[in-house]
């Protein structure tokens, strides 16, 4: 089983710069940042820019991966997506994975004044999908029935860098179906507001809707990674070092390949505080102490 961790980038970087060092020492698989131009959890709070935060956490660390979870198709074109991605690969040597999602609301209004619907959001995610793999494949342009454009003209990736991951974030049949068409992977964050059964069965749920869209477009299941962000739900996944261990082995019973948590930043009453020390333990029971010795199944890096 890997382990993700999202830092949230609600501290200036001569102190946050820690988190990721520190996530990389514990044999964390990868660290991603979070795309919102706002959000009610971090009203009044500093919020860094997530892909500035990305390249200088490339030049603080060298081995674990460096991601978003997720990339706002909302707020991005596919041409700024493709090329920020490809520059991000570059910086890490080949670390960056774009996790990439429908974005919400919210972000758009909050950018262009005008407040999309969600059947609107939905129909532009499925569009800048297929566009970013097109400009990353050598294409120039990309034309689909609600998305068009043409003229990006210099080369899609740094001489020697191969593409990025692109790990795509889905809970419906809709967004299932893209993961399935054009992902190299696939991630949820389950049930909002769930208790910790009815969140696992959701994911399992959501799990045979991905192993169907992959049957039927003749894809191999296993080519299509499967990530779950857990503490997005109703209960505290960081209760305990055993709370936590409980949620690694139903995610390896619903077939996931990595857990996704949130790194505790912010200070008490904060939506994603928590104790460090607990996070480190319940690290160590997945991993073992020496992240080159993982005490369970699997391995450790990205």
């Amino acid at each position: 089983m890997r382990l993700g961790t999202l830092i949230l980038q609600s501290d200036p970087w001569a102190t946050g710069v820690h988190h990721w060092t520190r996530a990389e020492e514990l044999g964390v698989s990868t660290a991603y940042t979070a795309d919102h131009v706002t959000h009610r959890t971090v009203a009044g709070t500093w919020w860094a820019d997530g892909y500035t935060t990305l390249a200088a956490a490339a030049g603080a660390t060298s081995t674990i991966g460096l991601g978003t979870l997720v990339a706002s198709a909302a707020v991005r074109s596919p041409a700024w997506l493709a090329r920020v991605s490809a520059t991000l690969q570059d910086l890490s040597g080949g670390r960056f994975v774009l996790g990439l999602g429908a974005g919400t609301a919210d972000d758009a209004e909050a950018d262009t004044g005008t407040r999309p619907t969600a059947a609107q959001l939905g129909r532009r995610f499925r569009e800048v999908v297929p566009a970013v793999r097109a400009l990353w494949d050598g294409e120039t342009g990309y034309r689909g029935e609600h998305l068009g454009f043409d003229g990006v003209l210099p080369a899609p990736l740094a001489p020697g860098s191969g593409r990025p991951r692109l790990v795509v974030a889905a809970h419906g049949a809709r967004g299932i179906d893209v993961a399935a068409r054009h992902g190299d992977g696939w991630t949820t964050y389950g049930v909002a507001g769930a208790d910790r059964a009815t969140f696992w069965a959701g994911v399992q749920d959501q799990g045979r809707v991905l192993d169907a869209a992959c049957d039927r477009l003749g894809r191999d299941r296993h080519a299509v990674s499967r990530c779950v962000l857990i503490g997005y739900a109703g209960y505290r996944p960081f209760e305990s070092v055993e709370s936590f261990v409980e949620d690694v082995e139903r995610a390896e019973a619903a077939g996931i390949d990595e857990v996704a948590f949130y790194w505790p930043t912010g200070g008490p009453g904060s939506a994603f505080s928590g104790d460090p020390d607990v996070v480190e333990a319940a690290v160590a029971a997945v991993l073992g102490p020496d992240p080159l010795r993982p005490a369970r199944g699997g391995t450790t890096t990205g």
